[in-house]
């Protein structure tokens, strides 16, 4: 099996290197991430300019490429240029921060899964809660062990994962919840400060709003201490609706002199 990893915090991070640990375990690994931390650029992808690419060395062994780019900048580059053979995994992580409801929209984590899966390749978006002192190694492990099963049920049409794991799950261990994203909207907040200078800035706090309800989801679940697998998709058509604006009859308008 070859492996496609990336990541968004940049090809030194911590949680690649534990994640690329693992997986070698699996097969061949192919490290393929941007040079400095893309966090939050979402889906971006560079075409106005070029997209330098260097080769990273670990003692004599080429352990991949750093791409001054996104994401999923690299998951394009890597799975069209830069691999050795074809890609059979897309893995992106280990993100420092967890990557769970409305955040997957604007997370590069999970942006570089969806490329992966746009070629038509399985692909896992990994994150971990964030910590300053995040224990990667044992969430790789957890990582592994939780793609490996997925592996299992592996059928023609290649399927897109969002796996989040929470501290708590690695010290006291953790079951796994099957659950949908959450919808809550989120990071509207913002602290109004002002510099030295005496201008306003706003900084936004990220915080999350009250999840009125019992309705289970990923952030939900990540509360309670477990561990969160969302399947994914990135049709956004909204079918249901598609339906119903088929008997609304828009029409062009005519333009008239």
């Amino acid at each position: 099996m070859h492996i496609l990893l990336t990541n968004d915090d940049g090809i030194y991070a911590p949680g690649l290197a534990a994640m690329e640990n693992e997986l070698m375990k699996l097969g061949d690994v192919s490290v393929v991430a941007p040079a400095t931390e893309q966090s939050g650029v979402g889906h971006s992808i560079t075409f106005l300019e070029p997209l330098v690419c260097k080769e990273i060395f670990k003692d004599e062994r080429q352990r991949g490429w750093a791409v001054e780019g996104s994401p999923a900048d690299c998951v394009k580059i890597g799975c069209t240029e830069l691999c050795p053979a074809p890609v059979d995994l897309v893995v992106s992580g280990i993100n420092g921060g967890l990557n769970a409801g409305i955040n997957v929209l604007y997370s590069g984590t999970v942006a570089a899964a969806i490329e992966g899966a746009f070629f038509g390749i399985e692909s896992v978006a990994v994150s971990l809660e964030y910590d300053p002192h995040a224990q990667f190694d044992r969430a790789a492990i957890m990582a592994r062990g939780v793609i490996e099963q997925l592996l299992e049920h592996r059928t023609e049409q290649p399927r897109l994962y969002n796996l989040n794991i929470p501290t708590t799950a690695l010290q006291n261990g953790s079951r796994l919840r099957v659950v949908p994203m959450g919808l809550e909207r989120h990071g509207e907040q913002y602290e109004k400060r002002t510099d030295p200078r005496g201008r306003n800035y706003f900084w936004a706090t990220n915080l999350p709003p009250p999840r009125p309800g019992a309705k289970e989801t990923d952030l939900t679940s990540l509360e309670k201490g477990d561990v969160t697998l969302t399947a994914l998709h990135y049709d956004m058509t909204h079918r249901q609706m598609l339906e119903e604006m088929r008997d609304w009859n828009v029409q062009v308008p005519k333009i008239t002199e």
